[in-house]
Order: C-alpha cells, then sequence, then structure tokens
C-alpha cells in the first residue's frame, strides 16, 4: 500500500502544469487531494484527474499571494477533509523581459505569488501540523535557484529565495526535534503551459532551455519526496545535475556562456508570444490548458538522475563499500 493512500495532501498551483501533473500521480497513489488555484475550469478538470487516477479530490480556490485566502484554505481543508499530511507548493507566475523592461508591480506581483506564494503555504501548513508533530511539506524548487539566466531575473530571484528559506526553516524544525520534515526538489527546464500564459514581452515565442522534460517527471520526483520528506533536496533532470555542477566549479565561465546563450535559447522563431498572462488574473478561468505545453515533441519523458537522487545514499554506501574492498584487495600481502 502506498504511504499516501487515503491520506489527505494539498497542491498549491495544482489547475495546470507541474501542479496538475502532480495530483494526476496523487491520484494513482489513492490520494485524498485538495486543489488550490485560482482558474476555475483547470480546477474543476484537476479534480476530474484525480478521480479517473483512482483518487479523490476537492477543489478550494484561492491566490497563494494572499496569506488570508491561503489561511482560509488551509483551515477548510482541515473542516471538510481532515488533518493534512503534505503540503505541496507548486504555484508561480513570472514575466519574460529584460529587467529594465519589467515594471515595480509587475516585479511586486511575481515575488507575491512565486516567493510568498510558498511562504504563506508553508507558514499555514506548519500552523496546522504543528499540535501534531506529523506532516511533510514539499516545495518545487528549479535549477534556476542556482544559476540565474537572462529575461527571468523575477523568477530567478524568487526561486533563490524559496531555496534560502526552505533551509532556514528546516534547521529551526532540526533544531525543535519536529517530527514535521521540510524538503526542496530542485526541477529542469519542462514542457508545460508556462510559457503560453506567463506574461512575456519578448517578439519572440518563449521557449524551455533544453533538455526538456515532461511535467510527470517532475511529479513523479515531488510524490516521490512527499513518501520520503526526510532528505534536504533532489534533483530532477540532467540540466539541473550540470547546472549545481557548472556554478559550484566555474562561475565566471557559466556568467560568460549565459550571457552569449540564454537570450536566444529561450526564444523560437516558430511563432509570436500568445499574449495571455496569467500574473494578475488566472489563464484558466474559462479554458483547461492541462499539464502539458507545446513542446511535447522534444521533450523526454524520463530523467535517470530522479532515480540517482532517489538513491544516492545507497549509491554512495555501495561505492564506499566497493572502494573499500579494493583497498583491502591491495594492501593484502601476496603470498
Amino acid at each position: 500500500m502506498t504511504p499516501l493512500r487515503g491520506r489527505v495532501v494539498v497542491v498549491t498551483g495544482a489547475s495546470g502544469g507541474v501542479g496538475r501533473a502532480v495530483v494526476r500521480e496523487l491520484g494513482s497513489r489513492g490520494a485524498r487531494v485538495a486543489l488550490i488555484a485560482r482558474g476555475t475550469t483547470g480546477l474543476g478538470a484537476a479534480a476530474v484527474d484525480v478521480g479517473v487516477e483512482g483518487g479523490s479530490a476537492q477543489v478550494f480556490e484561492a491566490d497563494v499571494a494572499d496569506y488570508d485566502q491561503v489561511r482560509r484554505a488551509g483551515e477548510r481543508i482541515e473542516a471538510e477533509m481532515g488533518p493534512i499530511s503534505v503540503w505541496i507548493n507548486t504555484a508561480f507566475s513570472s514575466v519574460f523581459a529584460k529587467f529594465t523592461d519589467i515594471s515595480p508591480d509587475e516585479y511586486v506581483r511575481t515575488t507575491e505569488v512565486t516567493y510568498l506564494g510558498y511562504v504563506w503555504g508553508t507558514k499555514v501548513a506548519l500552523d496546522l501540523m504543528g499540535p501534531r508533530n506529523a506532516g511533510a511539506i514539499v516545495q518545487a524548487g528549479s535549477a534556476l535557484s542556482q544559476r540565474g539566466i537572462p529575461l527571468q531575473s523575477a523568477y530567478c530571484g524568487a526561486k533563490h529565495a524559496i531555496k534560502g528559506f526552505t533551509e532556514s526553516v528546516r534547521t529551526e524544525l532540526l533544531a525543535d526535534g519536529s517530527g514535521i520534515h521540510i524538503t526542496l526538489v530542485q526541477l529542469p527546464a519542462l514542457n508545460t503551459p508556462q510559457f503560453d500564459w506567463v506574461l512575456s514581452k519578448l517578439r519572440r515565442h518563449p521557449q524551455p532551455v533544453p533538455p526538456i522534460y515532461q511535467p510527470e517527471v517532475a511529479a513523479r520526483a515531488i510524490v516521490y519526496a512527499a513518501e520520503h520528506p526526510e532528505r534536504k533536496e533532489y534533483w530532477v533532470g540532467a540540466s539541473t545535475a550540470a547546472t549545481l555542477l557548472a556554478q559550484r566549479v566555474a562561475p565566471a565561465l557559466v556568467d560568460r556562456y549565459v550571457a552569449r546563450t540564454g537570450i536566444r535559447s529561450q526564444q523560437t522563431d516558430e511563432r509570436p508570444p500568445t499574449g495571455i498572462s496569467n500574473l494578475w488574473r488566472p489563464a484558466d478561468e474559462a479554458r483547461d490548458y492541462g499539464a502539458h505545453g507545446a513542446f511535447n515533441h522534444r521533450s523526454h519523458a524520463h530523467s535517470p538522475q530522479v532515480w540517482l537522487s532517489q538513491h544516492r545514499g545507497p549509491l554512495l554506501l555501495a561505492l564506499a563499500g566497493a572502494a573499500a574492498a579494493a583497498l583491502a584487495t591491495l594492501r593484502r600481502p601476496k603470498r
């Protein structure tokens, strides 16, 4: 039996993209899923998806940038569905543009949704889980929390903030000897509706930087993290691992490389921007976008790095054991 069967799991940003893929995965595990987002059509379709996969779902409309709305949603979930076992934060919005082209209001709004949305979700989750001293919080992070790139300063800043915030909260929980765990899943470029509905001021249609992965790859990693929240961090995708390594080894070279390639690699010549924006209002109020974006033909359905991240402890022990055995063989006196 899956550890999440029958458990109440909250997902913010549940109506589309990674959040939509996550709720489907949770449905297949038999979870009882509380869906938080703004778009009514997307939320309704997501609830149907959960049921089709074998779980059950309820919809709770809320703007994660508004603490009071998140608080009310959390209290309603516990009153109507029962104690929350897992809270998963995936909601975000952003602006594709050079920093100098983003207005102060747009920057504030992006930060409120993409960073403070995680802060408010985490705070509500801890307040509700605290009396039981049990539960897990999973943050959907990004490789861009390690390496900022052009045209995404607002998003990169928020993801850097989420990493620092999560590390601080984790150490506080450890200091208190808490039974509540918080973990971070660092995601790569994904084929989600983000590139169709995030505000863009570019002349060409935005695209993820290859290699691109399907949102189900992220969903499987996030749900695994929800079942094994004791780990500090999980990495998804070759690009994420490469980013982490390159940034630590040669940050100055990475700066030059990203400056030379980053702007062009995030735009496609295939079509102009859609003109749709979910920054101030939901894009899926009247239309369901689902989990996938427009790049299915270029996206990977699997990631070896997910397995490596999940089995890093046993793998390192096995390698250490093999090394010790080899060393003992070398040191064994010859007869």
